[in-house]
């Protein structure tokens, strides 16, 4: 974490989900400003006409609807700390004259206020919009994106970092168990399809399935059985999935059993398993029958067993 203690602007890139918001906190945990304000803005949760207020804050009585005492604003609010901007390719053009500003002055107004109030605040910034591209569209000042991206990180998509996978499913199923007092664990098979599979929404995806699985499987050994139908029919299409010295009536057998398996979990009868495979009822019986498969349908308004 070098540049955690060079106290310059860091621009964080990189998908949804990537984890620009917890590296900016590290590097703000790691720096010497730790022990004063992390405070975050979310460009896309504010709306445009309360950004600057919510920005700068405002002196007593400066508009309709203020506070009769004030309101300090998030800058404000992050002096001798750091202020971490996510999705600043949403900031409106004319903050961003602001923006600037500040930067330059390291002062900035209240509105309503005409004493400038000095600032001492290390800025980090994120977006999973290509800026360059955004000032080539005169969509982003240029100035302030080079003030912006002294430092500039690209954080790779997970998929880019399968590395990365494992220790973050360790991170994550510690941190769960701890959350909600139990004691989880994964099978070695749920780790291949997790390592395997490409992880679209990234580590916040990652994050989001080993909670739910820590909060609903009812074991304490999570199987392939209880992941996402998405996650283990992405490995019915990866070779690696299967063994490569098996023969072919093995892996076939492997791979109608698996599928047969996630369909079952997922429906609510083998009138609706048919439908799905476009195979006839019967003979989904029989299959279920051959590879004594007995997993509960599920529960639905169409469910019956058979």
């Amino acid at each position: 974490m070098r540049i955690a203690n060079v106290d310059t602007t860091v621009l964080i890139t990189g998908e949804s989900g990537t984890g620009k918001g917890v590296l900016a906190n590290l590097i703000h945990e790691h720096s010497s400003r730790a022990s004063h304000n992390f405070i975050k803005i979310d460009c896309t949760a504010i709306p445009d006409s309360l950004f600057e207020s919510e920005l700068f804050g405002y002196e007593p009585g400066s508009f309709t609807g203020a506070k009769k005492e004030g309101k300090s604003g998030l800058i404000e609010l992050a002096n001798h700390g750091t202020l971490f901007i996510d999705e600043i390719g949403e900031l409106p053009l004319r903050l961003q004259t602001k923006l600037l500003t500040v930067i330059q002055d390291k002062a900035f107004y209240r509105i309503g206020g005409n004493a400038p109030i000095p600032l001492d605040i290390r800025i980090i910034t994120a977006t999973n919009r290509n800026l360059e591209e955004m000032v080539a569209a005169h969509e982003f000042r240029e100035d302030l994106y080079y003030r912006l991206s002294v430092v500039p990180i690209m954080i790779p998509p997970l998929r880019e970092r399968a590395d990365d996978i494992y220790p973050l499913i360790i991170h994550f199923l510690t941190l769960f168990n701890q959350k909600y007092q139990l004691s989880k664990k994964f099978a070695p098979k749920v780790l291949d399809y997790f390592t395997n599979y490409p992880w679209k929404g990234n580590v916040r995806q990652l994050e989001n399935t080993i909670e739910r699985l820590v909060v609903t499987t009812e074991a304490n050994t999570i199987k392939p059985e209880d992941l996402p139908l998405a996650i283990t029919q992405q490995a019915i299409y990866d070779i690696a999935g299967f063994e490569s010295c098996q023969t072919y009536a093995r892996a076939f057998a492997d791979f109608e059993k698996h599928l047969l398996t996630n369909v079952m979990r997922n429906s609510s009868s083998t009138k609706e398993m048919s439908e799905i495979l476009q195979i006839a009822p019967n003979t989904i019986t029989t299959k279920l029958k051959k590879y004594g498969i007995k997993i509960p349908f599920k529960k639905g308004p169409k469910h019956h067993s058979h």
